[in-house]
């Protein structure tokens, strides 16, 4: 079952519903879904292009006039919360990966207002890995 939606710049977007015969394992999640800031030493281009174009904000109490910020809040929920894997819940919506820097997890340092700001896996917005091997479809 599927609909097609057409966003404001004419492009269009997909809302797909598929019924898994086995329920999918966190692992499998992983190979699909990252939520983490790749690795510099092993793939340098999917790293740039993260770090480019998959930080979301900062925003909270690091920039409250952020435009997703909503009563005080991010209105997409981040940061999100250090997982040190991937959970699937019992409505079927996971819980993604997202390892701290106790856990073998990355930091890169950006600028927020003219100020320094350590960007850790909290922050980054989810990608597909799939496109890995095609960093200009992330890039867009």
């Amino acid at each position: 079952m599927y609909s097609i939606e057409w966003q404001k710049r004419g492009l269009p977007h997909a809302h797909i519903l598929i019924w898994l015969v086995e329920r999918i394992q966190p692992d499998q999640i992983d190979d699909i879904i990252c939520a983490e800031i790749p690795a510099l030493e092993t793939d340098p281009d999917l790293h740039d292009v993260v770090i480019t174009n998959m930080i979301h904000g900062p925003c909270s109490a690091i920039n409250t006039q952020s435009p997703c910020m909503v009563d005080g809040k991010c209105s997409k929920r981040y940061p999100g919360k250090f997982t040190a894997e991937t959970i699937t819940g019992n409505d079927g919506y996971p819980l993604y990966r997202r390892r701290s820097t106790n856990n073998n997890g990355r930091t890169i340092t950006t600028k927020v207002k003219g100020n320094n700001f350590v960007v850790d896996n909290r922050w980054i917005v989810l990608f597909c890995t799939a496109f890995k091997n095609n960093q200009d479809t992330l890039q867009r």
